[in-house]
């Protein structure tokens, strides 16, 4: 089966440029989202939190649960980034397979992205971060396991961020989002790990002897998230 049979009218919005925001219509459709559900996803945030910029070019995510949903959007601009270079750039000997899967996550991640910057923007609009600098040197588009491997980097630390993160939510409508989108994740995780090493989709290093999926703090995600933003990223008050 080729690519355009698996696009319904909405998903051949994705064959365009990954850069480009996704339209409204879909958005919402892949979302899961309606104009009554975001309304009571929104209903707790104001715009009294602290402003998110601080001096010396550093990028303040912010407090409370909208410095959450910043540090959300943060790692999802990164990741939307990274696999709209992907399948711009294929690499060398990408399979039929992979180039479907792989166009798949990206249109994951891109919807993530336009869901939080819609999110933040309706909630907050004086708080949301704008859009950041990705650095992407260290990886070789043109090499798989080089694009593998960053994969692999950036879904188990979307998981374990999530995962993380969920404590320092306070508004359960948020909490709910956060699952759902973390479940989306793994499922990502899963793939590219097994497209590294068959079987490794839920090895020690990512599940631990309790059948639990390890949880990053903020300062442990951002730490191993930096080298691949240009910008300076503070998250010290996240969730506070």
């Amino acid at each position: 089966m080729s690519d355009n049979k698996l696009l319904g009218p909405d998903e051949a919005e994705f064959a365009k440029p990954l850069f480009v925001p996704i339209k409204r219509r879909s958005f919402f459709m892949y979302a899961g989202a309606t104009a009554g559900a975001t309304a009571l996803l929104l209903a707790g945030c104001d715009d009294d939190d602290d402003d998110t910029d601080t001096p010396s070019g550093t990028v303040s995510l912010g407090s409370g649960d909208v410095g959450v949903l910043n540090y959300a959007y943060a790692l999802e601009q990164l990741e939307a980034a990274f696999y709209a270079q992907v399948i711009a750039t294929p690499y060398t000997g990408i399979t039929t397979e992979e180039r479907t899967a792989l166009t798949a996550i990206a249109r994951h991640e891109a919807i993530h992205r336009d869901f939080f910057k819609a999110a933040i923007t309706a909630a907050a609009p004086t708080q949301i971060i704008g859009g950041l600098t990705p650095d992407f040197s260290k990886v070789t588009f043109t090499d798989r396991n080089s694009v593998l491997m960053t994969a692999k980097t950036f879904e188990d630390l979307g998981v374990a961020a999530y995962n993380g993160a969920g404590s320092l939510i306070k508004t359960n409508d948020y909490l709910l989002i956060a699952g759902k989108i973390v479940s989306v994740e793994a499922r990502h995780a899963a793939y590219i790990r097994d497209l590294l090493s068959n079987g490794s989709f839920a090895d020690s290093t990512v599940v631990n002897a309790q059948g639990l999926d390890q949880a990053l703090t903020v300062s442990q995600v951002l730490a191993a998230a930096q080298p691949f933003i240009k910008d300076k990223i503070n998250g010290d008050n996240v969730g506070k």
